[in-house]
């Protein structure tokens, strides 16, 4: 195996295969770290999905040690720690724990942090990181209810969370070419500084980046990070070209699950809803006990023969400030990824082989339920966003979506992207 990932969520773990296989990569993924000795079989990469963003940092590091052990006994040449383009994250982490836990374990004194993508309409300019053309702290996710960022400066963000030196690459090093930073990389670790925010403007820049970083041992950014890494094992003459495979159809009834707050995600819902019938969870009702949950699914039953079911639990900033109020902000969390998971068993048990998932959280809490331990990753939907089908013996079609991505109707055109149909 040459390249080991270790995300910190379900969704930017399937963002980031997508574009290893787009790049050439037999890539698989697991969701969680695989039992010793498992088989991920014939890959070039493999990414290991874990649910580790927004948990206490001792634990996000433990877990993502236990991934890379893994990884380690795969023969992997080089780590990616994958981790979101809004650099989701707290004063305490996890980015900067689990960053300099990995950097312990394989002995190096440096890595880059580039959570940028342009597609997506992720980029950074003197250390700021920006959504689209607003400051991160202005997009929406100042309001983010479980991480939110109000700072854009990602060196001072970084900082907060590090023990060790943080620097900045700048774009006009950048602009230079991959040998320009490998320079600036130097000089830097000669001042001690071993976390390196890099400026990206386009994605040209991250193709330069992942050249200049093939030597690093450890690699941390978003999935537009991954570009350019592997070109590096093809001019090492260790990796062919390898077009992304067919997925397997799958037949079965259609459901949509949304647990993410985000903008994105409100419209789509929004969008959804004016189209097909759709059921809400609410956290203050389900912690009176799971009668919402049963309704849901009554609700599901009557109405999924004749097309897609919405089931969210998306809502306004302001509503979701008013059930953290009164439940807490862990508390409300928890009881709504544990309502997604009852609830994408029940659809699974009343036929629901195909699954649309909005929010990184919930998808978690999803695969984890519906005991989905690997993905085959196929073409993608929208950027950020492939097909997958679940690997066993039998198979779920899966979109998984990050809340900040996917174009307004994405809820109900994915189902045609993916493979097979209703019954």
């Amino acid at each position: 195996m040459l390249l080991g990932c270790i995300a910190d969520d379900s969704t930017g773990a399937t963002d980031l295969a997508a574009v290893l296989v787009q790049e050439g990569m037999r890539t698989v993924q697991t969701i969680g770290v695989p039992a010793p000795g498992t088989d991920p079989g014939e890959v070039d990469a493999l990414v290991v999905a874990l649910k580790s963003r927004s948990i206490p940092a001792a634990e996000a590091v433990r877990q993502s040690l236990d991934a890379l052990r893994y990884l380690q006994e795969r023969g992997t040449r080089q780590i990616l720690f994958k981790y979101c383009s809004t650099f989701d994250s707290t004063p305490e982490g996890n980015i900067g724990p689990v960053a300099e836990a990995l950097m312990e374990a394989l002995g190096t004194e440096q890595t880059i942090v580039c959570p940028a993508y342009p597609t997506l309409q992720r980029s950074i300019f003197r250390g700021h990181l920006f959504v689209g053309d607003r400051l991160l702290n202005e997009s929406g996710m100042e309001k983010h209810p479980l991480n939110p960022m109000t700072d854009a400066d990602l060196v001072r963000v970084m900082a907060a969370q590090s023990r060790r030196k943080v620097g900045l690459v700048r774009y006009d090093t950048v602009h230079q070419g991959a040998d320009a930073v490998r320079r600036r990389m130097a000089e830097l670790a000669a001042d001690g500084i071993a976390h390196l925010v890099t400026d990206v403007t386009d994605d040209a820049d991250l193709r330069i980046l992942g050249e200049a970083a093939a030597e690093l041992k450890l690699v941390t950014g978003g999935s537009g990070i991954a570009l350019g890494l592997p070109e590096n094992f093809r001019r090492k003459g260790l990796l062919g070209r390898h077009e992304a495979g067919a997925l397997p159809e799958v037949h079965g009834l259609e459901a949509v699950l949304a647990g993410s707050c985000s903008v994105a995600t409100r419209g789509q819902v929004a969008d959804f809803k004016s189209k097909r019938p759709a059921f809400r969870l609410d956290p203050q009702t389900l912690a009176d006990g799971d009668a919402q949950i049963d309704a849901a699914l009554a609700f599901a039953a009557e109405h999924m023969p004749s097309g897609p079911v919405l089931l969210y639990a998306t809502a306004e900033p302001a509503e979701v400030a008013a059930a953290q109020a009164v439940l807490g902000r862990e508390r409300a969390g928890e009881l709504v990824e544990r309502a997604m998971g009852l609830v994408a068993k029940g659809l699974a048990e009343r036929g629901v082989r195909r699954f649309v998932v909005a929010g990184g959280e919930t998808s978690g809490a999803v695969m984890a339920a519906l005991q989905v331990s690997a993905l085959r990753i196929g073409e993608k939907i929208d950027p950020g966003v492939p097909a997958t089908v679940s690997i066993g013996t039998e198979p779920l079609a899966l979109a998984l979506k990050s809340g900040n991505f996917g174009t307004p109707d994405f809820l109900t055109k994915a189902f045609g992207a993916m493979p097979g149909n209703r019954p």
